[in-house]
């Protein structure tokens, strides 16, 4: 099968390649990203020169770019990571957030439409749910409810994907993960922030009370489970991915301090984001049902592997943090 990867070079994008590319199955991978800060052609560079890899370097906003693409690889199936996923990048400046995931995923749905593919899956958020109250988790059945432009964005293009398999019967299925964690994170999230100004000695910057709870997912756990619905997953279903590990920030980030064996005193809260959702939760009851898959990797096992490749890779965060790595793609893809 020939597998058409959005944000390929991002977090998930890259681990979903590294994982599909290694596990020997017989799937070539069309790989394409635009390189935004967050796009890093080091995290796939295990597999640049694999037979089964071609980049493409494309804005999936660019109708144009996006037919090229379709017009030139065929793909069978689509896994589409792309999206701006930053919540407090979203609420300084929405326009990216909005056109990126709404308009990119409607460029990306009228290619497939017209290329005839035979899977498209959407990779979405369990944010789209909003802020679940105790004791509940949200099912695929939840109502949505999104907080911030991000999760707006992402339900919009969640409703954008599903309506193109009611009207045109195209073969897509919905995924909403949990909180991801794992090597190779864009250090701006939750996990992968601490743990780099935990290396560096700065301060652990903390929204409000830091009783924020979400389900943390390790990243491969959250590829399995993609390519378990690329093969088993129904049209025109929806696909909640949790990692069934629900803890307040704070107490993640107390985990990350004991782990660096760095001092507590590097706590320090700041005022909490607008629209903070309290608190996200959700079942992965279906998926396990419609597909067999189970999250493996044990949450306290997955940060202190996290922990200890940030730690062998401080040139990375070092790079990345600089833009130092955008350097990469001049220095390899340039005469491509």
């Amino acid at each position: 099968m020939k597998i058409l990867v959005t944000g390929g070079a991002g977090f998930i994008g890259s681990a979903f390649v590294r994982l599909t590319l290694g596990d020997g199955a017989q799937h070539s991978l069309v790989n394409v990203d635009s390189l935004t800060y967050a796009g890093n052609l080091e995290n796939i560079a295990s597999v640049e020169r694999h037979p089964g890899h071609s980049f493409v370097r494309a804005d999936i906003r660019d109708a144009a770019a996006v037919a090229e693409v379709f017009a030139q690889h065929k793909p069978d199936a689509v896994v589409h990571f792309a999206a701006e996923s930053h919540v407090d990048r979203s609420i300084l400046s929405p326009e990216p957030v909005v056109t990126t995931n709404f308009m990119g995923t409607f460029q990306l749905l009228e290619a497939a439409k017209r290329q005839g593919v035979a899977r498209f899956v959407h990779v979405s958020t369990d944010e789209v749910y909003g802020s679940i109250p105790e004791p509940l988790d949200a099912d695929e059945q939840y109502p949505i409810s999104a907080s911030s432009p991000y999760s707006a964005s992402k339900a919009a293009s969640d409703l954008l994907a599903l309506s193109y398999y009611k009207t045109f019967k195209m073969p897509v299925m919905v995924t909403r993960a949990s909180n991801n964690y794992g090597p190779n994170q864009f250090p701006e999230k939750l996990i992968p922030l601490m743990i780099s100004n935990a290396l560096e000695d700065q301060p652990l910057p903390i929204y409000g009370d830091g009783q924020q709870v979400r389900d943390w997912l390790y990243v491969d756990d959250h590829c399995r489970a993609i390519h378990a619905v690329l093969a088993k997953g129904s049209p025109g279903e929806i696909y909640n991915i949790g990692g069934s590990r629900a803890l307040a920030n704070l107490d993640v980030v107390h985990r990350i301090l004991a782990l660096t064996g760095k001092p507590t005193s590097l706590l320090k809260t700041v005022t909490d984001r607008p629209g903070h959702d309290r608190r996200y939760a959700i079942t992965s009851e279906k998926i396990e049902r419609a597909t067999g898959w189970r999250a493996q990797m044990n949450f306290d096992l997955g940060l202190k592997s996290t922990i200890e490749w940030y730690m062998a890779n401080l040139d990375w965060v070092a790079r990345v943090k600089s833009g130092a790595y955008r350097d990469y793609y001049q220095q390899n893809y340039s005469d491509r």
